[in-house]
């Protein structure tokens, strides 16, 4: 089985309310869901699901609380 990989333009945005930033989303049907992974964002804020392929990118100007 092979995923296209998706462009970062088309990539699920998320805020900082968002985060911990988990795939699948509450967007994604039950049928296509997969284990629940934590997303790690790499220096351009974009992460990528090990299992589907979605990419996913922090909104232009999201605070994003420290812990």
């Amino acid at each position: 089985m092979t995923h296209a990989t998706t462009p970062a333009s088309a990539a699920v945005e998320l805020d900082g309310k968002d985060l911990p930033a988990h795939c699948p989303n509450p967007a994604m049907t039950l049928w296509s869901s997969h284990p629940r992974v934590f997303l790690e964002f790499n220096k351009d804020g974009i992460a990528k699901c090990p299992y589907c392929g979605t990419a996913y990118k922090m909104k232009p100007g999201a605070v994003v609380a420290h812990h």
